[in-house]
């Protein structure tokens, strides 16, 4: 029963559905407020995305008359399910919630979902406008997948080789060896690597300027044109929680280890102040990555997608991969 009660209180409050989507709403927030800094702009409250999400929650929701209904409804559900099941498999300083299952295999299953579940709720719509975002998301997610995977892999060989050489692809065993020797940042053979995996985590997120999916200025929210109320406020919900997801695997993957470890000797005030140092190092990764870029660079077009992360990142995440396998 106690274990039930345990597996429960991990999926639905820490670090599951409750921690992530508020997370994911504040990550929203601050990138909103640094953007909006850098602009000189005042800019909206941090807390501007939970007004909105609430907002589109109690709204009424309208299905078109041509729509596939079921497919309509279950499409924003399964991609808000996708990512919330990846926070249970992020180790978080030590302590990981299901150390038997976190791999970065599954990781990298779990985060094509919200791609495939936008995908298919703008095909089940029905509008032609959301048959253009479909192109566009799909040629999104095949450029961002290729350097995503070769830094997972460059990161694994480099924990691997060192401990019982091969590539692993366990986040737990990443997170023990950044214990034993030191964050993976601070191995210089993996630093294109984290370029790398900090460009491709605007992509993964759908923010400027790789949201030409949307296209707002184009098309009206591309797939989503014909979602509103409590399933547009989810297929909302999941972009903000993918913004803390992709932050803290960043963190986990190039910043983990101990943490401040065993600072006090009480182990609620310790835990505290590891997850407190952990979302400060997220918030870190979302102004680097998302709000800087968002703030310099306009919005590109879809054939300069495909061609920047087939090149840069790529080149970047093959670079460390090389330099792994050298054990170097």
């Amino acid at each position: 029963m106690n274990s039930f009660l345990t597996t429960l209180f991990y999926i639905l409050v820490f670090p599951g559905l409750l921690f992530s989507c508020i997370m994911g709403l504040f990550l929203s927030g601050i990138d909103r407020k640094v953007v909006a800094k850098m602009q000189r702009r005042i800019g909206p409250p941090v807390n501007q995305p939970f007004y909105d999400f609430f907002k589109l929650v109690g709204k009424d929701h309208i299905i078109p008359r041509g729509a596939s209904r079921k497919a309509f409804i279950i499409a924003p559900l399964l991609g808000i399910i996708s990512v919330i099941t990846i926070s249970l498999f992020i180790p978080i300083f030590g302590y990981s919630f299901k150390p038997d299952t976190a791999d970065i295999i599954v990781i990298i299953y779990l985060l094509t979902i919200p791609a495939v579940s936008l995908i298919m709720g703008g095909s089940s719509s029905g509008s032609p406008f959301a048959g253009v975002g479909i192109s566009r998301e799909m040629v999104t997610m095949i450029s961002y997948e290729l350097p995503l995977v070769i830094v997972l892999l460059a990161v694994g060989a480099k924990a691997g080789f060192a401990m019982d050489g091969k590539v692993t692809f366990s986040l737990n065993k990443i997170h023990e060896y950044q214990a034993a020797n030191g964050i993976m940042l601070s191995h210089w053979a993996l630093i294109p690597a984290a370029i790398a995996f900090l460009l491709v985590i605007p992509a993964e997120v759908g923010s400027v300027p790789f949201d030409v999916a949307e296209a707002e200025t184009e098309i009206c929210e591309g797939p989503l044109v014909e979602y509103s109320g409590f399933y547009l406020g989810m297929y909302k919900l999941t972009q903000s929680v993918k913004m803390f997801i992709m932050s803290s695997l960043f963190v986990a993957m190039f910043m983990g280890g101990k943490g401040f470890g065993s600072l006090t000797g009480n182990f609620v005030i310790d835990a505290i102040l590891n997850i407190l140092l952990f979302i400060l190092l997220c918030i870190l990764v979302v102004i680097i990555s998302i709000s800087v870029v968002k703030a310099v660079i306009g919005r590109i077009k879809i054939e300069q997608t495909l061609k920047f992360f087939w090149t840069i990142p790529t080149a970047l995440a093959l670079l460390s991969l090389l330099l792994a396998y050298l054990k170097l």
